[in-house]
């Protein structure tokens, strides 16, 4: 048997997946959670086989769950779930010790037999994510550049941000422009959503 955690944070989707899989004669489910902050006490305690962890969880997210699990219950195989393809994720859930990422969208059949092949030792990834994340490439900015994009999305002004990092507030100006001119933006926001899509932020 493949004892399953399930952590979802919509009640009728975790409750279709709960019902789609506890038809399977090889799968059981041990454990039906709302929010990333429960998953390693419930692992820990439980010793499921695989994890199935939404990536937008409340709390923790689902691949900051995953990289804690990894440590406290390395036995413990974990396949993030995510309605959006974005190559940045399955970077990060690659990152975070994750064995397997696939779509919410994708048939059934295909989530059992990633689960079995998770279970089983091997890694799973839904192919057109893994095509999109090797077109997506590595980041064209700087560390510094990075940095300052990073307290732009986090809401700083560009005053906080050169407080924070002992520069000019006309510096941290220029390389939010280089930013923007770089990742071919509109503006600022539009950099950060390019960034945070590519996985750079």
């Amino acid at each position: 048997m493949i004892r399953i955690l399930i952590a979802e944070d919509m009640h009728m989707l975790r409750r279709a997946l709960v019902a789609l899989l506890e038809l399977e004669e090889d799968m059981e489910i041990v454990a039906e959670l709302s929010s990333g902050a429960e998953i390693v006490p419930a692992a820990q305690s439980l010793r499921p086989d695989v994890a199935i962890l939404d990536i937008d969880l409340p709390g923790t997210d689902g691949i900051t769950a995953a990289q804690a699990l990894s440590a406290a219950v390395p036995e413990c195989r974990t396949l993030i779930l995510t309605s959006l393809g974005r190559p940045g994720n399955l970077r990060r859930a690659l990152a975070a010790h994750a064995s397997g990422f696939l779509l919410k969208d994708a048939e059934p059949e295909q989530l059992s037999a990633a689960i079995r092949k998770v279970a089983a030792g091997e890694r799973v990834i839904d192919p057109q994510l893994a095509l999109a994340a090797l077109d997506t490439g590595d980041s064209p900015l700087t560390d510094r550049e990075l940095e300052v994009l990073r307290f732009a999305a986090d809401g700083e002004e560009p005053a906080q941000i050169a407080a924070k990092l002992y520069l000019s507030a006309g510096t941290v100006r220029n390389y939010l422009t280089t930013v923007v001119t770089k990742l071919n933006a509109r503006n600022r926001v539009d950099a950060i959503r390019i960034a945070r899509e590519a996985g750079w932020l």
